[in-house]
Parts: structure tokens; sequence; C-alpha cells
């Protein structure tokens, strides 16, 4: 038979072309941005400018979720392949810029190759239908009493959906989460709508701000959603456990004043609404997605934990919020910066609302401060990850050791000009990504001198340096402490107990 169609014929040449291109490139690898913990996580030649997600729930968390994600790009590079970090989905189809292309997996990687190569100084887009599971994952979708949640630190993103799985490149997001009409979805960001369709209904959100993969919410359950009024009429929606709305809301209804103490600190709620999540899963730790932090169902309904307590934890995840959410770091050797304040906001809120020592308790940090670091690495050269177990770099020494930096720092500069750094920090780099280098050429630039030596021997030594105003305090090494050790949540009810948030592993120790 003649192939007769002008039509016909030029696609058959420009699938002979994509074969000639595809046999003269090097086999499909695993790529990244260089990140000294996370090496291949991230990838070069684009900057992702959106994201749009769309899930679809069958109302079963052993099943996996159909899904639809369309990325936006700005190319910075000619590619002629394109890596995603995709992994635990299957893939059905990519296309770039509306041609379909060929894809294959390797490592943890999808790897494109476009019909055609895409130039640098060129916009893209990227459309890929592929599977969303949320069976034996190790972080991505949480399995909750009642439907799904989201726990993606540090690089569990991209075993939910395909992206630049690095908090380096940050994006606005969308989401669309189809589910039975019984449920309720949520995500992070403003509601923009649901639609009924039969037995279902897709609910809309999108962020205002943009935000890091690690960052990123849904939830979808028997929930029900809460909203009050903050500062400025900020909008402040929970979403609960729909039977637990009433038990929950004397702590629910705390949050607007928690985030005006948090603005007389550093300044202005960086984003367009917060809210709690609380799941009903045992996690074990505390998280921070921008806009809707997540927390466990029990750290509200366990009577053991003391009031303090769990105002604290709720400051540490609120002050993420302009720490690690708003200003990302630009590597996760930079994590310090997010746990570090974080913990450093928790323990002062300690401190003012419930008498909790603020000096006693870095004094503690202090005497375990050398063990913490030979541990895991100082607070800015943290050691990699425990293999198969990324979240073991949430160290102690990121969370009170890198307070103690703070505190060492206040006393160093001064109260006045340490909090000018603090709001300077924030406002400077807001929406932005940043690095311990940008934190202490502020802090330097603040105080009118140099601090380099300071920042050297408080960041990077593998010894404690003495504490300015405390040279009679002491730090001891644990023969208990190992390299593998991880951060627990301590027993409250002493002043000093470090508390632990943010991503915390499985083998989590909690009151008895």
């Amino acid at each position: 038979m003649l192939l007769t169609s002008r039509r016909l014929r030029a696609a058959l040449l420009a699938a002979a072309s994509v074969t000639l291109v595809a046999a003269t490139l090097p086999a499909p690898e695993p790529l990244g941005i260089g990140d000294p913990l996370f090496p291949q996580l991230g990838n070069p030649g684009y900057d992702v400018l959106t994201y749009d997600l769309d899930f679809t729930y069958s109302g079963n968390n052993s099943k996996p979720l159909a899904a639809l994600t369309k990325i936006d790009a700005l190319v910075t590079q000619r590619l002629e392949r394109i890596n995603l970090d995709f992994t635990h989905g299957v893939v059905r189809s990519v296309a770039v810029d509306g041609a379909p292309a060929r894809f294959v997996t390797a490592g943890e990687d999808l790897v494109v190759t476009p019909a055609k190569a895409v130039d640098a100084g060129s916009r893209m887009r990227i459309t890929v239908s592929h599977t969303s599971d949320p069976r034996g994952t190790a972080g991505g979708w949480v399995r909750t009493t009642d439907g799904l949640a989201m726990a993606n630190q540090a690089d569990a993103a991209h075993r939910v959906f395909p992206g630049n799985d690095h908090p380096a490149d940050k994006a606005y997001f969308t989401f669309r989460i189809t589910a039975p009409q019984r449920l309720t979805a949520v995500a992070n960001g403003l509601p923009e709508g649901k639609t009924r369709h039969g037995a279902n209904t897709t609910w809309t959100y999108r962020t205002r701000h943009p935000m890091a993969t690690e960052l990123a919410q849904v939830s979808i359950g028997n929930s029900a959603v809460i909203r009050r009024a903050g500062p400025h009429a900020l909008p402040v929606r929970d979403v609960v456990p729909a039977a637990d709305r009433g038990k929950l809301e004397r702590w629910l209804k705390k949050t607007p004043a928690q985030v005006r103490w948090m603005e007389q600190q550093v300044g202005r709620y960086p984003f367009e609404t917060y809210g709690v999540l609380v799941a009903g899963a045992d996690t074990g730790f505390e998280l921070e997605t921008q806009t809707l932090s997540l927390f466990e169902r029990s750290l509200f309904t366990r009577s053991e934990y003391p009031e303090w307590y769990v105002d604290s934890v709720m400051v540490h995840e609120l002050s993420h919020q302009w720490f690690g959410d708003s200003v990302s770091p630009r590597t996760w050797s930079d994590l310090w910066l997010n746990e570090g304040h974080a913990t450093w906001y928790e323990a002062l809120y300690a401190q003012e609302h419930a008498k909790k020592s603020l000096e006693s308790r870095m004094r503690a940090a202090y005497r375990k401060s050398d063990g913490w670091r030979a541990a895991g690495g100082p607070p800015a050269a943290p050691e990699p990850p425990t293999a198969g177990h990324q979240i073991s770099l949430f160290r102690p020494v990121v969370y009170d050791g890198s307070a103690l930096v703070l505190y060492a720092l206040r006393h160093e500069i001064g109260a006045t000009a340490f909090q000018r750094l603090e709001r300077d920090w924030v406002r400077d780099h807001q929406d932005g990504t940043a690095t311990t280098a940008d934190f202490t050429a502020l802090a330097s630039d603040i105080a009118g001198r140099d601090l380099s030596a300071f920042f050297t021997a408080w960041l990077y030594g593998r010894k404690t340096p003495p504490m300015p105003g405390h040279p009679e305090w002491r730090s001891v090494t644990s023969t208990r402490t190992t390299g593998t050790e991880q951060e627990t949540r301590h027993r409250p009810g002493s002043e000093t107990a470090p508390l632990s948030r943010g991503i915390v592993p499985e083998q989590s120790v909690k009151p008895e």
C-alpha cells in the first residue's frame, strides 16, 4: 500500500528523527542537582513554574489513585532528555508541549525523551498520566483511619507525583482532588470551588505563594473544616476528624493568638491562610506543610502531654511557615536554619507562656552538644542520612543543637541586633530560598563586624565553642551517642527536656 498522505509522511519522518536522536543519546540515568545530602534529588536544565496536580481517589486508601500531573517550566539549558523525580507509581503516558514523548525509568527518575529537543529560554509543559500509590511508601502518602494525608519531607514528594523534588526549585501549585461525596478533600492554599458529578466531588485549591515539593499537602477523609479569623482577617482553616471536632476546639482556638505572637517576633504572617490538619495516624512526627501544618491526633488527645508542651509543638510548626516554608533552604545542609529557628521560637514561647526557662533548656542542650555533633555532624554540615532511612537526617543537632547556635548569636551581637536580624531575614528572602552563607552575611552586616570566625566555630566545628556570657558551661560527649542516633519526642514535664517536631523517624519514643 502506497502512502499518499502528506501529513502521514511527515509524521513518519518525525518518528524516524526521534529514533535517530534517541540512538545517539547515552543510556538514561538518574540525575540530580548535586545536593551533598541527597545527590539525586532535583534535576538540571529547567526551573518549574507551576504544578497542576489532579488526583482521583476511590475511597479505598489501599488502592492507587489515578493522577495527572502537569508541569510548566522554564528551560535553562537545551534538553534532549528531561529527568523528573518519580517513583512508586505506574506511568501511562507522557507528553511534552502536547506531543507524545518516550519515557523510561532510571533509579527513582522518570526520564523523558521529547519528540524534539527543547531549547534554552523556552517554556515547556510536561503532562504525565500516572498512578499514585499509597501502599508501602517510606513517606509521601500517609494512610489515616479515614483516608489519606501527605508527609513529603525530606525526599518523598516524588513518591506521590513527578517533579523537581528539591526545595531549591519552588513553584506555584494547583490541586484538583476527586473523591466520593461523603468525604472532604483539602490541600495547601485557598479553595477555588468544588464540583459535584455523579457520586463524586472535585475540590480545587491553589497556592498564592511558591512552595517546595516537600511541603505539599493533600488530605482526604471524613473531615470537618473549621474556619475562623486570625490577625489582619487572616483566614484560619483547621481540618480535623469530624468526630473529634468538639474535643479539639480547645486547641484549635489558640491558633490566632499564636500567629499574633509570632508576628510580634518576626513580622507579618507570610501566606494567604493557615491552619492545623489533624490526622488519624500514628506518624511519630508533626510537619510544617505550607499553610496547613500536619499533626497526629494523639498529640491532642493523650492526657500525659502537658498543655505547655502541646502549645509549644503547635508554635514550632507555625514558626516554620516563616523559617523553612517562606524562606526555604537552598540545600539540605541548610536545614539548621529551619529547625533551629522553629525550636528557638517554640522554646521562647514556652518561657513566656509557661515559665519554662529558655536558659535552662539551652544549658542542657550545650551539655549534650558535643555528643550530638559527634553523632550527626555540626549544625551546618550534617552527616548524610542513614541509607534507607532518609528522615534520620532530623537528628537532635538540627533541633536544640541549632537553637543553641542562635542563643550564642544573641549573646554575641545583643538582643536588639538579633531581633532585627530575624525580621530582616524573613523579609529579605520571603518566597525564596537562602543559604547559611546568606544568613551569616546578613548577621555580620547588622552587627557591623565580621562574624566569620564565630559562625565557622559554631556551625562547622566538631566541638562546641565556649558559650558567650556563660564560660562555665561544659559539654560532655555521651558514650551512648552513636552515628545513627535519631530524634525522639522526649518525655514532657521537665522544662529542660527538648521537644521534637518536624520529621521524626519511625523509631520515635513516646511517653508510656
